[in-house]
């Protein structure tokens, strides 16, 4: 069974472009829109790792990494924060929850070493 990858992101355009690399890692992707249906996604479809967007409507990254990490069984889930404003969030993605973060734009070679590094491939 494929590992599942929750793919948490605003612009669908990128929500298409890391979906089609996710895939193309061989794991299977799924997607919510902003940080409210991503902790939706996460009790219901049980991800095995999430690429989590931190500045979104209705609820940020940080936010939902916050609420997701109080769910029983979720401590250890690998959610890697991803986000265009660089390093200077990395603190605050570590603190919120975040296992680690991913400067966008980023390529197929930035994300698979990551993905395989938490989902142990």
């Amino acid at each position: 069974m494929k590992k599942k990858v929750l793919i948490v992101e605003d612009y669908a355009d990128t929500r298409s472009f890391m979906k089609v690399l996710v895939e193309s890692y061989g794991y299977q992707a799924i997607e919510a829109v902003n940080g409210e249906k991503a902790v939706e996604a996460v009790q219901k479809q049980l991800p095995d790792l999430v690429l989590m967007d931190l500045a979104m409507p209705v609820m940020d990254g940080l936010a939902a990494t916050r609420v997701i990490r109080k769910f029983e069984g979720m401590a250890k889930l690998p959610i890697i924060a991803v986000t265009a404003h660089g390093q200077s969030y990395y603190r605050q993605a570590i603190e919120a929850g975040c296992d680690d973060l991913i400067n966008k734009p980023f390529d197929f070679a930035t994300l698979e070493p990551v993905l395989n590094q938490y989902l142990g491939c």
